[in-house]
């Protein structure tokens, strides 16, 4: 029995061999992270959870400091910054990343997904892998995508309770065609601004309004210089955590494990905490003095109509075939 249980001591410590004499290749690195909202926003807790993630797995030896509030530019300077490898990461509207493949712009769609959940199964399956394959030749590296919830219009003129009631507002809008030719569309006049650039031109009356996710009001403050809320739902957003490609190639096997591991968990933890938190956000808005309108169905079905052009034009641009496939993949999920 003794040189039985000896024996079996000696073939578990030999199976344990390879593993201990395997140090993990990680060196010291630090990744500069950039988003535009503030570290409270749900944007800004994933990028927390992920930076602490990182360190974590790597004993402290990468670390990821974060930019939050677009300190380091817009989401078109982040990008930017990114290719050229002076910043290694960011999470944005995916849609943006049209003006480097086209096909991104489908995720801008207006009325596309029902359900954060219908996104959910078009951005992880392989869908959502191909697009970002098709960042690499561009200088990115796509990880995952996260949550950011249904954008709704915000105005400082007058409650929005009919489809019509848009028209002659001055909205500022993401930089990205389909935003623009979205809301003129509606009848507003779109105008297309950096996002921390918003506030000021909201509290200056350079524009009447904005459009964006409960979350995004809220930790922006938006409700201090805007009245009137209405629940438009007009576009989901999903977005994308990518990497600078100059900085991934510098990476050994095990750091890109590693850091592809912390995105994943990131991911699980943001999209639920973004989705608890919206409900949240729109009785804190509510509390705050914002007027919250909701659309009746018929002039949500009016708003549908007015764009139909607008996602025949974008259709043109992304391909049939790219529409055709992300709607194979919703109608899996509603089946």
């Amino acid at each position: 029995m003794k040189f039985a249980r000896r024996s079996l001591v000696a073939v578990a410590a030999a199976a344990l061999l390879p593993v201990m004499s395997h140090a993990a290749d990680i060196k010291e690195h630090t990744i500069k992270f950039a988003f535009q909202n503030p570290k409270e926003h749900p944007q800004g807790q994933g990028a927390q959870k992920f930076a602490d993630l990182v360190s974590q797995k790597s004993g402290g030896k990468i670390t990821v400091k974060l930019f939050p509030g677009g300190t380091l530019g817009g989401d078109v300077q982040t990008v930017s910054a990114l290719q050229g490898g002076t910043l290694e990461m960011t999470v944005l509207n995916a849609g943006i990343l049209q003006s480097q493949v086209k096909e991104f712009a489908v995720y801008d769609f207006p009325f596309l997904f029902n359900t954060a959940q219908e996104a959910d199964a078009v951005t992880d399956g392989a869908f959502g892998k191909n697009l970002f394959a098709k960042l690499e030749p561009k200088g990115l590296v796509g990880l995952n995508y996260w949550d950011l919830g249904f954008r709704d219009l915000t105005n400082s003129k007058r409650p929005v309770g009919k489809a019509d009631d848009i028209a002659g507002l001055k909205i500022r809008v993401i930089q990205s065609p389909i935003y623009i030719d979205l809301f003129n569309a509606l009848g507003a006049n779109a105008t297309p601004m950096p996002f921390p650039e918003v506030y000021p031109a909201l509290e200056q009356k350079a524009i009447d309004g904005q459009e964006n996710p409960a979350t995004v009001i809220r930790a922006n403050k938006i409700n201090e210089v805007q009245k009137y809320l209405t629940l438009t739902h007009h576009i989901y957003n999903t977005q994308a955590v990518i990497v600078s490609k100059k900085f991934w190639d510098k990476l050994t096997a095990d750091e890109k494990a590693l850091i592809t591991d912390a995105a994943a968990q990131a991911t699980t933890f943001q999209r639920g905490i973004s989705r608890t938190q919206a409900d949240v956000a729109l009785d804190d808005l509510k509390k705050a003095g914002m007027q919250v309108t909701e659309l009746p169905t018929a002039e949500v079905a009016k708003l549908r109509a007015k764009v139909k052009p607008v996602i025949d034009k974008q259709t043109a641009v992304v391909g049939a075939d790219t529409l055709k496939a992300l709607n194979a993949e919703i109608a899996k999920v509603r089946k």
